[in-house]
């Protein structure tokens, strides 16, 4: 008997040391009541899509380069895309709605963990097909979705209401657009979202940047715009002001697209984004994360001289599931 009660009380002693050790576990991960394990914050951002407009391999291009994307569907790249997820709130937000959105939109569930559908805004950044035109899956044809929020600038709000098949869109109600001003923040649950105007061809809408608060740091999202020099903003300073700088990548450098003179094609090289960026130390080299990449550019290609280049000079290249802590 006294054999047995000894045991019982070693027992004993022995579950109160484990739950000892696993309330401090769980202790060390509670955050404003919430549980938060160290590889899953409860806000972040994931990386939807990387390249341009058309993705890659881009729609008639059977190029050398693009043949690798036709002949394995694991190798192709989807347009340029973000998701905001706050598990707190279990909330989540798009940033562009690209021609790939179905396929966007689960990947975005699986990221989330979510049981069912659920999106709770678009953010647009202009009116170029790779940026807008996915919207066309809220339609009745598809989702038949009911008002889903779509932040919209001035011009973009006037070129969806007037111009088919997007005005469908808002008659039916399968999006409700919100307005967005230049430089005024957006709260939105866990994140502050602002937009900035920033210089592109703007055709049929203004094109604006992002610059996204979370809990615990900041971004900033310029998917398309014209060389750094024609905006009146510092880049140097403003990679120095956020935790990461989602920046336009569309080529790497000139030369890239044979038989066009590449001097009419506004956007900033990567090799010229670089050279602007190279007084920086490497603790702020490394928030910058390039993307929006066409399909003629190398950094597509992890095994590119290119990519390696970027990487050894201390810079990031994005890609499709990549998921930061906000």
């Amino acid at each position: 008997m006294a054999l047995n009660r000894q045991l019982v009380s070693v027992s004993n002693l022995m579950k109160t040391l484990f739950n000892c050790v696993w309330l401090l576990i769980i202790g060390l991960n509670y955050t404003n009541g919430s549980t938060v394990w160290a590889n899953q914050p409860d806000a972040r951002v994931v990386v939807l899509g990387v390249a341009q407009d058309a993705g890659y391999p881009q729609a008639g291009c059977f190029e050398e380069h693009c043949m690798p994307g036709w002949q394995d569907k694991t190798k192709r790249i989807t347009p340029t895309s973000l998701a905001l997820i706050d598990h707190v709130t279990k909330t989540r937000f798009l940033f562009e709605a690209t021609p790939q959105l179905p396929e966007q939109l689960y990947r975005l569930e699986k990221y989330a963990g979510a049981e069912q559908y659920s999106l709770n805004g678009v953010f647009l950044t202009h009116a170029h097909i790779g940026h807008y035109s996915g919207l066309m899956f809220f339609g009745h044809e598809a989702m038949g979705a009911k008002n889903v929020p779509v932040f919209v600038m001035p011009r973009m709000k006037q070129f969806l209401q007037q111009n088919g098949p997007w005005s469908q869109l808002v008659n039916y109600r399968n999006i409700s657009l919100q307005d967005l001003a230049n430089n005024k923040t957006v709260n939105r649950e866990a994140f502050q979202i602002t937009p900035f105007l920033v210089p592109h061809r703007d055709e049929f809408s203004e094109t604006v940047g992002y610059r996204i608060q979370g809990p615990e740091k900041s971004l900033v999202f310029i998917p398309d715009i014209n060389k750094w020099q024609q905006w009146e903003e510092s880049l140097v300073d403003l990679v120095k002001s956020v935790d990461y700088a989602f920046l336009d990548a569309a080529f790497y450098a000139d030369g890239e697209l044979p038989g066009r003179d590449m001097s009419v094609i506004p956007h900033p090289f990567v090799s010229e984004s670089m050279a602007i960026l190279d007084e920086l130390p490497k603790s702020q080299k490394t928030k910058v994360w390039f993307i929006h990449m066409n399909h003629t550019n190398p950094l597509l290609h992890k095994n590119s001289r290119e990519y390696k280049h970027v990487q050894q000079k201390g810079y990031n290249i994005a890609f499709e599931g990549l998921e930061l802590k906000l």
